[in-house]
């Protein structure tokens, strides 16, 4: 009976000392999902870029394409030259003194013309106190003559171009003709190099001049205004 009371005792106190099997199995529970909570928010974080990243702040080193070749330019377009093609013995006019001269004509015009019609008045006046009872007929005046063409170096001139090249200068006088306008290209050299220069006239007046270089500027067409060489 004493033998089995001690066994008995002793089995209690093995009980009570050791940690029970369920208590393992909760430990594991707990262990397993600690490990997944890791696991998962790692998963989550965003992965480190390996190798070299772009610098934001970097900015581009001239000389750093020395090796390609440059792009092409796109065509020149023909460039007028207006100053550098002109005779020894033109002269380029001013606006102002065009305008100036052609209001000079058209005040010695009207006060011609008032004159004219003063000498007439008093030719009539005398007429009709000395002459007899006047007789009607029917007079036709003749038709007017054309006025000749100035004499060479007493006219003016208009530059609208000149070109190295004679091809340019003649689209650009197939140009005016379409607007209505006659040019003519004449082929110069100028310091060893041939010009071919695009004008207008002669004109017989600073009136006429100034027209046309106004209805040219209408016309988006640069030109300049020259006293012919004599």
């Amino acid at each position: 009976m004493a033998a089995r009371k001690g066994k008995g005792r002793q089995a209690v106190r093995n009980r009570k000392g050791g940690f029970p099997a369920w208590g393992w199995a909760v430990v594991g529970i707990a262990v397993g999902v600690v490990a997944m909570v890791v696991l998962t928010r790692h998963s989550l974080l965003p992965m480190a870029p390996t190798g070299p990243q772009p610098n934001p702040q970097a900015t581009a080193q001239g000389g750093g394409d020395k090796g390609l070749a440059p792009a092409e330019s796109a065509p020149k377009k023909p460039q007028y030259d207006f100053y550098s093609v002109l005779s020894e013995k033109e002269v380029r006019i001013p606006d102002e003194q065009i305008s100036a001269q052609a209001r000079a004509e058209q005040q010695q015009k009207q006060q011609a013309a008032q004159q004219a019609q003063a000498t007439v008045a008093a030719q009539q006046q005398a007429t009709t106190a000395n002459a007899p009872a006047a007789v009607t007929e029917n007079i036709q005046a003749a038709p007017a003559a054309a006025l000749p063409p100035p004499a060479p170096g007493s006219g003016y001139l208009l530059q609208v171009g000149a070109f190295p090249s004679a091809a340019d200068a003649e689209a650009l006088k197939a140009k005016l003709a379409l607007q209505g306008f006659v040019a003519n290209v004449q082929a110069v050299s100028v310091g060893g190099q041939t010009f071919h220069r695009v004008r207008l006239g002669p004109f017989r007046s600073a009136s006429e001049l100034e027209s046309t270089k106004q209805r040219l500027a209408s016309a988006g067409i640069k030109a300049i205004a020259l006293k012919e060489g004599r």
